[in-house]
This record gives C-alpha cells, sequence and structure tokens, in this order.
C-alpha cells in the first residue's frame, strides 16, 4: 500500500471516529467545517484525498490536531517521530513543502511544522478557529508573512507570532529558499 493510500485510509478511520466522539452528524461537521456533506462522505469512505485545506477545516471543527486526524495510533506519554514518518502535507513543483512534523491534543491541539519555501513560491492559509495563535522562526532567507492583508518582512533569525483566525499567508519573495519552525496552538472545542 502507498503512503497515500495508507494516509487516505487513516484518514477515513479517524473522520469517522473524531466525528462519532464528536458526537456530530454528517450534517452538522459539514456546517461547522464548511466543507460539503458530499465530501466528508467521500473521505469517510477513502474514496477521495482531500486538500490540505479541507484537512485543516475538518480537524479545527472537531478540536484536534491535523496529526491525530491523519494518525489513530496514539503512543504514551513519549512519542518518537522518525524523519521518515513526518507527513509532508504541501508541496509544489519547485520543492516548496510544509511538513508537520508532531503533535499533541493537550489543552487544545498542538502542532510543531518544518517548512520551505523556494524563491516565488507561497501558500495561503483559511482562517482557524478563534484563539488560534502561530509562532514561527525563520532559519534561512526571508519570510513575507501576509496576516489579514498586512505583510510582515521576517528575516531569517526572527521569530513571530500572530493570532490565526485571520486569513493569512506564507510568501518567499526573495532569492534563496526560506527555511522555518513553526507552532501552531489550536483551542480545545468549546
Amino acid at each position: 500500500m502507498s503512503d497515500l493510500d495508507q494516509l487516505t485510509q487513516s484518514l477515513a478511520r479517524n473522520l469517522k471516529r473524531w466525528r462519532g466522539e464528536r458526537g456530530f452528524t454528517l450534517d452538522a461537521l459539514a456546517a461547522r467545517a464548511g466543507v460539503s456533506r458530499g465530501m466528508i462522505i467521500q473521505i469517510e469512505q477513502a474514496r477521495t484525498n482531500p486538500s490540505v485545506g479541507t484537512t485543516v477545516k475538518l480537524a479545527d471543527a472537531l478540536g484536534i490536531s491535523i496529526t491525530t486526524l491523519l494518525d489513530y495510533e496514539q503512543g504514551p506519554q513519549v512519542r518518537l517521530v522518525p524523519q521518515g514518518q513526518a507527513v509532508v502535507m504541501w508541496s509544489t513543483p519547485k520543492g516548496s513543502r510544509a511538513t508537520l512534523l508532531v503533535g499533541a491534543e493537550k489543552r487544545g491541539p498542538l502542532e510543531l511544522w518544518s517548512w520551505l519555501l523556494m524563491p516565488g513560491d507561497g501558500s495561503t492559509s483559511d482562517p482557524h478557529p478563534v484563539g488560534t495563535v502561530e509562532l514561527l522562526q525563520v532559519q534561512q532567507g526571508t519570510l513575507t508573512l501576509v496576516v489579514d492583508g498586512v505583510e510582515h518582512a521576517v528575516p531569517e533569525g526572527t521569530s513571530a507570532t500572530f493570532e490565526s483566525h485571520v486569513p493569512h499567508d506564507y510568501r518567499n519573495d526573495g532569492t534563496e529558499p526560506m527555511r522555518m519552525t513553526m507552532a501552531v496552538s489550536v483551542p480545545p472545542p468549546p
């Protein structure tokens, strides 16, 4: 079974499990996530591999991290994620990528990401639930961070934090690759 097939099967199983644990009907989850009922059915039947944006919307609506939505088997108190098991959630033909390194569920989802953006590449993120906070640190290059339409240059060695319940973009407008590490804290569901 390919990695994509495993991801599709895991997502199908976990979406059903967490929707059940939260007591959401298909219609309730669709309304909460802004994802069509038909798309949720296709995902739960492992008939489609949804976009990163759709996966994020579903995880946010369920109040869990993407890691939990993709990985049913949570280990004991210490959980090691070898480099080869980190999940590349987004990539471009130029070589840019965002990799979900590890996540946790205590006091709301918490995720750690590794990003590589090649020159001229970028990624747009939909707003997350109110109370979501992102922290990032640029290791190489300069990140152009756009939060609610306002651009911020984040040069190498600089850290930033922002509330991500508004539209936000990550861009590399420079001439060299941009690398950053980012943590995302999502509040628990009400």
